[in-house]
């Protein structure tokens, strides 16, 4: 029997869609005059240029995330950010341009998060890059509004694969559901999923059942479960009870409660099966795997859905040789730490960007912009498949419109390390298509 845990946000639900189809047009709207502001500095109303760049040429952007809340705390992005600006302008900047990184602390909070996206219109930011927030619809519309490009957001949120102005670099906890279905189709006779007990997130299962169903598995029990409870031991033995006598899997998405729910799972009488663990990467990931005892922990044997290569793979070389060499011993930045990996790749995106314009041309988030509709191709080393933007590269579902990376890959725990279980990446664009019929 295996047990798959899996992490942060939620699917949009088909009851929520509406409400954003009506809210859309508002959106483009505003997008629309801040565009006409671009073009028009001196029209009546515009006032000053909001994504405009500095005088001087650098290029300023903005990283955010949250930090030192009771929640989920994301402080390696940001400070990845810091270290990948000081190692670029040790190398003459960005086509000669100084990168210049503002912080902001968004604390999981709604008002807080709004706030960061205010200042970063305020401050002349021509994106906001390499960013985590739960808080995505109110952070969002100010960046709409003044059309300043969000490049590279960890995917924790919908609205990041529906607004005019994301650019998203993986697929999201919805690729991850999808592929880690799939995933355990492989090895798992029967699943339960445990998710939270609401309508929005009774859809999870869809993108499960669609991974399952690439291997003829049969659907999941569908197991809800309060997302604010202090033990899960009800919901565990439920699990544990509909995934069957012998090779079943157990799978979890209750966001930062699942961690909560795998320790009442592993703490339920021994039954005479053994348990095999199972999750996705940003629910578990190598950091989690060295703190709970690494190859003598409970995750070895682990299979592990992800995004992008395991940590230990070359690919990642560069990252880390920058993180050693402008990092200064801040241990905030763990290179295996999935949210660090974002904020790496989002920053790789605003330099082809970057250099995309040529060097003597203004960088404007209106520049930025259109660079990505133009198509400007990135390549991120192997890191994710190459990234492109245009209309007819992306996915276009209705409940994931913008997304462009649809591969995933497959992990296993060994020896206490995250190490690939199939070479190369996974395409789940199919499966989540069949997910939304």
């Amino acid at each position: 029997m295996c047990v798959s845990m899996t992490g942060y946000g939620r699917r949009l639900s088909p009851l929520r869609f509406p409400f954003r189809l009506s809210s859309a047009p508002l959106r483009k709207t505003a997008a629309a005059l801040a565009s006409a502001c671009l073009l028009t500095p001196l029209a009546t109303g515009c006032g000053a240029l909001p994504g405009a760049g500095d005088a001087d040429g650098a290029v300023t952007v903005m990283t955010w995330a949250p930090a030192d809340t009771s929640a989920t705390n994301m402080p390696g992005m940001p400070a990845m950010a810091q270290a990948y600006a000081r190692w670029v302008n040790s190398r003459g900047g960005l086509g000669g341009r100084e990168l210049r990184v503002l912080t902001c602390n968004e604390g999981n909070d709604p008002a807080r998060a709004a706030d960061c996206a205010r200042r970063a219109v305020d401050e002349g930011a021509v994106a906001v890059v390499g960013s985590y927030s739960r808080n995505s619809r109110a952070a969002l519309p100010p960046l709409e509004a003044a059309g300043i490009p969000y490049i590279g957001g960890y995917g924790v949120t919908d609205d990041e694969f529906s607004s005019p102005v994301s650019y998203p670099v993986n697929g999201g906890q919805s690729a991850l559901l999808a592929g880690n279905g799939i995933q355990l189709a492989g090895v798992c006779e029967r699943v339960s999923l445990v998710r939270p007990d609401s309508v929005s997130d009774s859809v999870l299962s869809a993108l499960l059942n669609s991974g399952l169903a690439e291997g003829d598995r049969r659907t999941a029990a569908d197991i809800p479960a309060a997302v604010d409870a202090g033990e899960y031991t009800e919901a565990a033995l439920a699990s544990r009870s509909r995934a069957g006598d012998s090779g079943g899997c157990v799978t979890a998405a209750l966001g930062e409660r699942t961690a909560h729910f795998f320790d009442s799972f592993r703490r339920l009488p021994p039954d005479g099966r053994q348990v095999r663990v199972a999750s996705v990467l940003g629910s578990v990931d190598q950091p989690l795997i060295d703190r709970t005892g690494g190859a003598r922990g409970p995750f070895e044997g682990a299979y592990v859905t992800g995004w992008y290569p395991e940590a230990g793979d070359p690919r990642w070389g560069g990252m880390r040789d920058v993180i050693r060499a402008h990092a200064f011993d801040d241990d905030r930045i763990d290179p295996a730490d999935t949210g660090v990996q974002t904020t790496w790749i989002a920053y790789t995106v605003l330099s082809q960007a970057v250099a995309s314009l040529g060097e003597d041309a203004p960088v404007t988030s209106e520049a930025l912009l259109a660079a990505f509709t133009r198509g400007v191709r990135v390549d991120t080393g192997g890191l994710t498949p190459e990234l492109r933007w245009r209309y007819q590269d992306m996915l276009g579902e209705p409940d994931f419109p913008r997304m462009v990376n649809h591969q995933v890959t497959f992990q296993v725990v060994r020896g206490g390390r995250l190490v690939a279980q199939r070479k190369g990446f996974v395409d789940v664009a199919r499966t989540m298509r069949k997910a939304s019929l």
